[in-house]
């Protein structure tokens, strides 16, 4: 008989498990990926990126904006996720990610693998047009061959910003810093592959569709198109944040025996 570790953790990408005492595992630590754009984010084909601290973006050098429309009459479609049921759990997200409702943002094609171990969230600057609004985030793993395979997805009522004990009406065209949450996932991102969020307005049915009136939601049948603004850049940074895994990860994917077992860069 040997004693089990206290922690074990499955590491999608690598089918292998991560093992520690305690939580987060001691070989993890924190990072982030800075949100820009050339103000085109929307769809798979914008200019949405996610940069390192070192890049220009995090020094605060320029600033700027993507805007996208929450419609709920033409909610963004949920894909696989949590609650599927005609599709699986991960499958390609493209289908989604060509509306121009959808702002998507991607890391340069990896040299070196990445792998997250551990909570997940969007620290944004958002602003709207509307009493109230949604804001749905969408870690998604991007294959050599553009395939894009959900990892983990959340979201935020822009309402509940500070609390579900302290609800607030938003005050149209003002900046609010928000935290987008309720992530903890483990997937490993191979060299080749790219990382890639995605963020929109709703994500229905996985979530009820937000009629932007900031009443009684569940007794609404109509709303306004909500215009949401996503600012990133010197004043209003928006990043990504995780914690990512430095130890070495032995990969046991089909294949395995062709490739060398790799420390993460995280």
């Amino acid at each position: 008989w040997q004693p089990m570790p206290k922690v074990q953790v499955f590491l999608m990408g690598a089918c292998t498990w991560l093992t520690g005492d305690s939580w987060p595992l001691p070989e993890t630590e924190d990072r982030m990926l800075y949100l820009t754009s050339g103000g085109s984010a929307n769809t798979l084909w914008g200019d949405g990126a996610l940069m390192p601290a070192a890049t220009g973006a995090a020094a605060g050098t320029g600033t700027g904006a993507d805007e996208f429309i929450a419609d709920p009459h033409n909610p963004v479609q949920s894909l696989g996720g949590d609650l599927a049921t005609h599709d699986p759990v991960c499958t390609d997200q493209r289908a989604v990610e060509c509306r121009a409702d959808v702002l998507v943002y991607n890391t340069p094609v990896l040299e070196e693998p990445v792998a997250i171990a551990g909570d997940v969230r969007a620290e944004l600057c958002v602003s709207a047009d509307v009493d109230d609004a949604d804001v749905f985030i969408k870690l998604v793993d991007v294959y050599p061959d553009g395939t894009a395979y959900n990892v983990a997805e959340s979201g935020l009522r822009l309402r509940y910003r500070d609390g579900f004990d302290r609800p607030a009406k938003l005050v149209p065209g003002e900046i609010y810093r928000v935290s987008v949450g309720g992530i903890t996932t483990a997937n490993y991102f191979p060299a080749g592959h790219r990382v890639r969020l995605e963020i929109a307005g709703s994500n229905f049915p996985l979530a009820d569709r937000n009629w932007h009136a900031g009443d009684r939601n569940d007794l609404a049948t109509d709303g306004p198109i909500a215009h949401i603004t996503l600012h990133h850049g010197a004043g209003h940074e928006s990043a990504l944040h995780f914690r990512a895994y430095t130890g070495q990860v032995a990969i046991n994917t089909p294949m395995s025996e062709t490739r060398p077992e790799r420390k993460s860069q995280g």
